[in-house]
């Protein structure tokens, strides 16, 4: 395998290019921010990714910094990869690249693999600097995840672990259209695209935003 190649530039976003530049691992941060995941779970997760590459990139993020590899207690016995410190701070890194990127979700192409918590990253950042606080579980003709709004945000996929302060349902379209800054929570209520269910206060302020 041939060593890692660095831009040999005295600049921070060179510096960064070195560590995350690469193919694959701003999408394995991705998947990692969900939570710790096994190295079968961030390969079902990242289709097209080669066996090889993958692993490749898990070892070099690891020597980065950006990640740590740790055995799960019985009876799991399994080893997890897991986002360090460093690495989770790429969270507003994504959140940036997605809204940058919102555009190119005009259109899925028949080849378009998805699954349901590759959008938690556009919602992130369409909710972010509403003040709101909370978690919202979140369904999809594609499944579930969550968002957790706040000081500390975060996702993770599946359902809450926990009893949310808001589900949603939406479809995908939906979400693209508030992702690129064309609807908002509350005009998708309105307009019958988006059912938000829950008494809460982060329920009731997300039917008005």
């Amino acid at each position: 395998m041939s060593p890692r190649r660095s831009y040999d530039q005295y600049c921070a976003a060179a510096r960064a290019l070195d560590a995350v530049g690469d193919r694959w691992t701003l999408l394995v941060v991705r998947e990692l921010l969900v939570g710790p995941r096994r190295y079968t779970d961030l390969h079902a997760d990242l289709p097209g990714v080669s066996t090889d590459v993958l692993a490749s990139r898990l070892k070099d993020m690891e020597q980065q910094g950006l990640t740590t590899r740790r055995r799960l207690p019985p009876p799991a016995a399994a080893y997890v990869y897991e986002l360090t410190e460093r690495g989770r701070a790429l969270l507003p890194v994504l959140e940036a690249l997605a809204g940058w990127g919102a555009h190119g979700l005009a259109q899925r192409r028949p080849t378009d693999a998805v699954r349901a918590h590759w959008f938690a990253l556009p919602l992130l950042r369409s909710l972010a600097g509403t003040g709101l606080e909370g978690v919202v579980e979140v369904r999809l003709d594609e499944g579930h995840f969550h968002v957790r709004l706040g000081d500390t945000e975060s996702y993770g996929d599946g359902p809450a672990p926990d009893e949310p302060d808001a589900r949603v349902a939406l479809d995908a379209g939906t979400c693209v259209a508030l992702s690129r800054g064309e609807l908002t929570v509350g005009q998708g209520v309105r307009e019958g695209r988006i059912e938000v269910a829950g008494d809460s206060v982060l329920a009731k302020a997300l039917r008005e935003t």
